[in-house]
C-alpha cells in the first residue's frame, strides 16, 4: 500500500514591519505524517522512528497536551469539541522531525480532511521557546481540497485573535490571518499579524513534496544539517539583533501548556 506521508523541502519567510524592519529567512524541510501511518513508517524505514532515538524522529509528546495519551486520539477529541465528524478523518500533521534527538516547531499544521479529500479543519499547533504550546482548531468552510496527485488545491483563508503568547517582542492585542495552500505537490502556509488594522508582521513557510524514503530522509539531513537546531539557534541570533535594534520586550501573560481553542467564523468558542 502506498505511504500518503511525504516530504516537503523549502523555506520559512519572516517579515517585521513595525515598529521597524526586520526579515530572516532559513531552509527548512518538513515531515507531512499521516498518523495512521507513523507506526508502519517507523518499521519500513530504517532512519526513521516513533518515539526512539534515530536519524529523524517523531515523537507523540513534542505536540498535544504531551500527556502519554496517543496524539490521534487527542486530536480526534480537539476536533469533536469543535463539531467534526473526527473519526471518519484521515488526519495529517506537518512539522519537522526531531534531529539525532532534537526537535522544534514554532509552527505545526493538522490538516484534517474528509474521505473525498476536502479538507473539514486545520489545527495550527504554536510552539514559543519557552516550552509552551497551544493550538488554534479552525473547521475549514467550503470545499477546500487536500490532495498529493499533483493538483492544485483551493487557498484556504481563516482568522482569529491571537491568544498565545509567541514572541517577547509582540504584544498580546493582535489577530491573525491564515492562508494555506493545502499539501499536494507543494505547501504554503503564511500568517499576518495585525494590530489596530496595521501589519505589524508576516510569516510564511513553502515547500515542494518530496517521497519518504531513507534516500530522501538522508539527502534532506546531507543539506539540511542539524535543523532545528539551526532553528532555535537562528531564532536567538534574530532576538539579539532585534534588542539590538531597539526592539522592547512584551511582558509574558501566565499560559496553559497544551492549551486549545476553538475558532470559527464568529471568533473563538469556548
Amino acid at each position: 500500500m502506498t505511504s500518503s506521508s511525504c516530504l516537503y523541502t523549502g523555506q520559512v519567510v519572516h517579515r517585521r514591519f513595525l515598529p521597524r524592519a526586520h526579515r530572516l529567512r532559513y531552509r527548512v524541510f518538513w515531515m507531512l505524517l499521516d498518523l495512521c501511518e507513523v507506526d508502519s513508517l517507523s518499521n519500513k524505514l530504517t532512519f526513521f522512528s516513533r518515539n526512539r532515538f534515530n536519524l529523524a524522529s517523531f515523537h507523540d509528546s513534542d505536540h498535544g497536551d504531551g500527556s502519554d495519551l496517543p496524539l490521534l486520539k487527542q486530536v480526534r477529541a480537539l476536533l469533536r469539541q469543535a463539531g467534526c465528524q473526527s473519526d471518519q478523518l484521515t488526519i495529517k500533521l506537518l512539522c519537522m522531525p526531531r534531529i539525532l534527538g532534537y526537535g522544534f516547531n514554532p509552527l505545526s499544521v493538522y490538516f484534517c480532511s474528509r474521505q473525498d479529500g476536502s479538507l473539514e479543519a486545520i489545527i495550527y499547533e504554536v510552539h514559543n521557546t519557552f516550552g509552551e504550546r497551544h493550538s488554534y482548531v479552525m473547521p475549514v468552510h467550503g470545499p477546500a481540497q487536500s490532495s498529493v496527485d499533483g493538483a492544485v488545491p483551493e487557498i484556504v483563508e481563516q482568522h482569529c485573535p491571537k491568544g498565545f503568547y509567541v514572541s517577547p517582542f509582540l504584544g498580546m492585542d493582535m489577530s491573525y490571518g491564515f492562508r494555506v495552500r493545502p499539501p499536494a505537490a507543494h505547501v504554503e502556509v503564511s500568517i499576518r499579524g495585525k494590530e489596530n488594522d496595521k501589519t505589524i508582521i508576516a510569516a510564511s513557510l513553502s515547500g515542494a513534496r518530496r517521497e519518504l524514503t531513507d534516500g530522501t530522509l538522508i539527502k534532506a539531513f546531507a543539506s539540511h544539517p542539524l535543523l532545528t537546531l539551526k532553528v532555535i539557534a537562528s531564532i536567538h541570533w534574530h532576538a539579539l539583533r532585534m534588542v539590538l535594534k531597539g526592539f522592547r520586550f512584551q511582558p509574558r501573560p501566565q499560559a496553559v501548556h497544551g492549551a486549545a481553542e476553538t475558532v470559527n467564523s464568529r471568533g473563538i468558542q469556548p
